[in-house]
């Protein structure tokens, strides 16, 4: 019966994304839903942005190892990237009314500057992309006995052709009924796992000393690790293309401000959430923990939980990846289209042409992902960095780039590569002070001398505000 649900509840997904392929006309409503979604699906959309393995398997288990300090990247982090999207970077970006964030960096920068972002930041999402359709695969093989390789096959080919068909419509709108599934799934197993455990108050009590210990001891290192720590993804999220293109599908600029709020309180709410059932269920079922803390919370739904909620939490559970996995794969299709490909035909593509191209896009995306996934990496291999890379080249040229008059071409270029680099280098080393804040702060500083050194001749971006 379980599988039954599963089976109809993935031919659903598949129904929807055929169905939104008739709002789609053009690019624009391919990429960004026509620019046309109201609250409540742009709200649900942010939400599901980053609620996917790393939440509900990631987050939970360490978060049983490390307590709340540990998850400080996700949620908190996540909920941060949200609010400070909303209220510093949206207006202007919205603004400007492209359909990438490459080609924001282009409207401030140049072409060249157009391009080596958007090859910075393709990369990134295939590793996030395969630890999707890995955790996607586990949890289809717990339920069903598919292997490894069968389960990343079948949940790629879902993901694809909802996306393929529907685009950011078919994403936008499965994302609603996604968010639904997720915090219904979750609220039912946390109130299981409190009757179960005998209230919410033995649950808290059974935590180990020092789980709910939110700041660091005192010490230089561990505030400047702390503070990186809610750079990862707080900060190293927000010049990327999956936030930027569910924010700019908003049918105005006030409801995308609004929209960032919403789904920033929802995602640190719901999130916790996770980490509140897997205490629980350590506390339950110590001998589930001890075989597989990763996959704690499947486990003990399937051998404790009863077919009602077992459908639900599995529904949330798929639900969560999916919605993360079709992002992924939809906003390094829309750069490879937009930003590397279209340029080389010097505007001599149709619209109808660069539709195409963007769907082939997303089956190149999905295939190079797989190809990740299949390589037995775990899911936390695979998601860790993701943020890093984008936190020590790109964060600090675009910042700049609608802040700083000053900013310019050369800076920026001059950022993007040494910030990279300086993290690669120093990651090789033991250090007390995490890598990417030397990465972060050398980007800074070579935007900074690289803008004074090699000025722009002009700079437009504060025409826009």
């Amino acid at each position: 019966m379980l599988l039954t649900a599963i089976i109809v509840y993935l031919a659903i997904t598949i129904a929807v994304g055929a169905w939104a392929s008739k709002f789609v006309k053009g690019s624009n409503d391919f990429v960004l839903a026509g620019r046309s979604l109201p609250l409540f699906l742009s709200a649900s959309a942010l939400f599901a942005t980053w609620f996917g393995s790393e939440t509900i398997f990631g987050a939970s288990s360490v978060y049983l190892e490390e307590g709340l300090q540990g998850v400080i990247e996700d949620p908190f982090g996540g909920a941060l990237c949200l609010v400070l999207f909303g209220m510093f970077y949206l207006r202007p970006m919205y603004r400007m009314g492209v359909l990438t964030i490459g080609d924001v960096f282009k409207r401030i920068y140049g072409k060249k500057v157009e391009f080596l972002s958007t090859v910075f930041m393709v990369p990134v999402f295939f590793g996030y992309v395969a630890a999707q359709l890995v955790a996607l695969s586990l949890i289809l093989g717990t339920v069903t006995g598919l292997s490894l390789t069968e389960g990343i096959l079948l949940a790629a080919g879902v993901v694809v052709i909802y996306t393929f068909l529907g685009g950011m419509w078919a994403i936008s709108i499965t994302d609603f009924i996604q968010t639904i599934m997720i915090v219904l799934g979750l609220i039912v197993v946390a109130v299981l796992v409190s009757k179960e455990a005998g209230g919410v108050g033995v649950i808290l009590d059974s935590a180990p000393e020092g789980s709910f210990q939110f700041f660091p001891d005192p010490g230089f290192n561990s505030w400047i690790n702390y503070f990186g720590a809610w750079m990862i993804i707080g900060l190293g999220s927000i010049p990327s293309q999956d936030i930027y293109q569910r924010v700019m599908s908003s049918k105005s600029e006030k409801v995308a401000v609004q929209s960032t709020y919403l789904a920033g309180g929802f995602y640190v709410t719901f999130g916790l959430l996770p980490l509140f059932i897997a205490l629980g269920a350590k506390v339950l079922y110590p001998e589930l923990y001890l075989e597989n803390n990763q996959l704690l919370l499947p486990s003990m739904v399937l051998a404790h939980g009863g077919l009602p909620v077992q459908i639900i939490f599995f529904g949330a559970l798929i639900s969560a990846i999916m919605s993360t996995a079709s992002s992924g794969v939809l906003a390094p299709a829309a750069l490879i289209s937009e930003n590397l490909i279209k340029p080389l035909f010097k505007g001599k593509l149709t619209d109808k042409q660069l539709l195409w191209i963007l769907r082939s896009s997303v089956l190149a995306v999905a295939l190079v992902s797989v190809a990740m996934a299949l390589q037995d990496s775990t899911i936390y291999e695979l998601v860790a960095g993701a943020s890093i890379l984008l936190l020590v080249s790109l964060f600090i040229p675009l910042t700049t780039g609608l802040y700083w008059k000053k900013s310019s071409k050369a800076g920026a270029i001059l950022s993007m590569t040494i910030g990279m680099l300086t993290y690669l280098i120093i990651d090789n080393f033991e250090s007390e002070i995490s890598s990417h804040i030397y990465g972060l702060l050398a980007s800074a500083l070579a935007m900074l001398v690289g803008s004074l050194l090699f000025p722009n001749k002009e700079h437009l971006t504060h025409e826009l505000f």
